[in-house]
């Protein structure tokens, strides 16, 4: 069955195309698209809704964001740990992964993961995974704007 797949003359090539389009789902590009502008243009509705409901307490300018973040952070843990937010980003597609969200999901989700070894080297390890190479990576292009911006300037 292998051995017609490793056939790199022109039928060969052909019969591994077949193969791969059988078992290949059709993609809704414009349906998956469209839910993703929407989810995401809905938790954006919901940040700003949040803001504004903040803004209309008297905060000032930084506690507004920080209470939005942390809103709509403790929510996306919250809908992970229950185990919808995977239903939610099945059914929605990219538009979960706004930033802030997405993000949160990813920390709460890789700490779901390693809970089976322990507070310390399963839960709090493995959130490092997904936060270590954003840190990094945030903390040296931080570094070089600034170094970029102070030549510039």
């Amino acid at each position: 069955m292998w051995g017609e797949f490793m056939d790199t003359t022109e039928k060969g090539k052909k019969a591994y195309g077949r193969a791969v389009d059988s078992l290949t789902p059709n993609s809704k590009l414009f349906s998956n698209c469209l839910k993703a502008f929407v989810t995401g243009g809905l938790i954006c509705i919901i940040g700003e809704l949040l803001k504004n409901g903040f803004t209309s307490m008297d905060f000032d300018e930084d506690s507004v964001s920080l209470l939005t973040n942390m809103v709509l952070i403790g929510t996306s843990a919250l809908l992970t740990g229950f185990g919808l937010y995977s239903k939610l980003g099945k059914f929605c597609g990219a538009g979960t992964i706004v930033p802030i969200t997405g993000f949160a999901n990813s920390m709460a989700s890789s700490s779901i993961e390693g809970k089976s070894e322990g507070w310390i080297m399963g839960l709090g390890a493995t959130m490092f995974n997904v936060a270590g190479p954003v840190i990094v990576y945030g903390l040296a292009s931080s570094i070089l704007v600034g170094v970029v911006y102070y030549f510039v300037k």
